[in-house]
């Protein structure tokens, strides 16, 4: 490699990895600890309403997200993979998500703007995750065999940290001072703002991508496929999967269970916080940077682990924890915030070393020379489940009001353990040595 070239692969690293240093602002804010806490909010509801209702229309609008994306995923990896345009969507989705954070702006605090702010959530929800495939599938453009890993681990690590930043600048300039850097306190104006800040924060970090990062060259392009022939090609890659390598399809389906669940824990954390155990104010500030820091440990401690115990070992004490973790915060929800301090941090503590093992026994279980092939449809299959939690949340808020339970957001951690135990009992059948 000349020295110009190496210089472009750099600078292409560093546009791959501050893109999502730049992105993780919509998970943090908007997903998860401030958007979602706004929007179910006691300013939100109806006369007659109380604040279990806002959360059980999240989750409907959640679970219809993720079956979008299920059904859109098989099709967009494809594409992804064979059009030769991956910087392209990805920028175009990028915008869309930009556009959508700056749209959250304007949700005030209205019970009339409660639906507009679910749409935004749903549209935001999806798009994200049509531009993590493209995301991902860049991959392979900035590494090589060898880097793959550390690299997507030093991205992934960059995005936690991007995260915490976020929250800092949210807890330091929006909720405690009494004169916020941007607005007011007026129509919750100082939350709002912090949309308009998570767009622009996502814009710049995006611009390194625009500029430094090269289109998959014409030869890496491959021929395209309709919509029909993405979907025949991913059952034949299944089917293929299932003859020659029925462990790595077990571990597939497993994992797009379980890691669903580990989805869920984030998705619906902060508003179990809010909604089940009264977390106000800046208490959701607090809990999502002890939460990202947590994690962040966890992922440590785990990839220690992993090295002492084994990969698959690994995984399975992950969610046992995250069951235990989980079934105690519904057992002991009565003796109130504390029980969510810990059972909740104990859940993110767990989160880490799962997510990371899962990559790892991936690359384990992947037939030599199909590593490529494998991580698509994990990434595929992945999103595929991206409607169980949600789903099982929804059902679960409406079975325990109907049974006439008065405050049912508690019974949503039922069904994130549900899922984990689903996929923790499909792992266990999961035998590399047969592969």
């Amino acid at each position: 490699m000349t020295n110009i070239e190496v210089t472009r692969r750099k600078r292409a690293i560093w546009a791959w990895a501050l893109w999502g240093w730049g992105e993780h602002s919509y998970p943090t804010i908007v997903q998860t600890f401030i958007y979602a806490t706004y929007i179910v909010s006691p300013a939100f509801l109806l006369k007659g309403q109380s604040q279990d209702n806002l959360t059980l229309w999240f989750g409907v609008a959640v679970g219809i997200a993720g079956l979008v994306v299920a059904v859109i995923a098989p099709v967009i990896g494809q594409r992804s993979e064979r059009s030769g345009r991956r910087k392209f969507w990805l920028l175009v989705n990028s915008g869309i998500l930009i556009a959508i954070m700056v749209a959250s702006y304007w949700v005030l605090p209205d019970p009339k703007l409660f639906v507009f702010g679910l749409v935004l959530y749903a549209l935001g929800f999806i798009v994200q995750e049509i531009a993590l495939v493209n995301y991902y599938a860049m991959l392979k453009q900035v590494s090589t065999q060898k880097t793959i890993a550390k690299l997507s681990g030093f991205a992934w690590g960059l995005g936690y940290v991007g995260g915490i930043v976020m929250l800092l600048i949210a807890l330091v300039g929006f909720y405690l001072p009494a004169h916020p850097w941007f607005g007011s306190t007026d129509q919750a104006q100082n939350i709002r703002m912090m949309f308009l800040l998570s767009a622009a924060w996502m814009a710049i970090f995006t611009i390194p991508m625009m500029i430094w990062m090269p289109e998959v060259s014409a030869g890496e392009a491959q021929t395209k496929l309709s919509i029909a022939d993405s979907y025949r090609e991913l059952f034949r890659q299944i089917s293929v999967l299932r003859k020659t390598a029925p462990e790595t399809l077990r571990f597939l389906i497993a994992s797009a269970v379980y890691r669903d669940g580990l989805a869920g824990v984030f998705t619906y954390g902060a508003i179990l916080g809010t909604a089940a155990f009264g977390y106000t104010g800046n208490q959701p500030i607090f809990f999502g940077i002890a939460a990202s820091v947590v994690a962040g440990i966890g992922a440590v401690l785990g990839g220690i682990l992993d090295d002492k115990i084994g990969t698959k070992r690994t995984i399975v004490a992950a969610l046992i924890g995250l069951l235990v973790a989980g079934s105690a915060v519904f057992v002991f929800a009565g003796a109130g915030q504390i029980t969510y301090w810990i059972g909740g941090l104990t859940l993110c503590l767990f989160v880490g070393p799962a997510q990371a093992s899962s990559r790892t026994y991936m690359a384990r279980l992947a037939p030599k020379g199909r590593e490529g092939e494998m991580f698509g449809l994990y990434q595929t299959t992945g999103e595929a489940g991206s409607y169980i939690a949600p789903g099982l949340w929804v059902a679960a808020l409406s079975i325990a009001g109907a049974f006439g339970v008065k405050h049912t957001t508690i019974y949503g951690i039922l069904a994130i353990v549900l899922v984990l135990a689903v996929g923790l009992f499909l792992l266990l059948r999961v035998d590399k040595k047969k592969n």
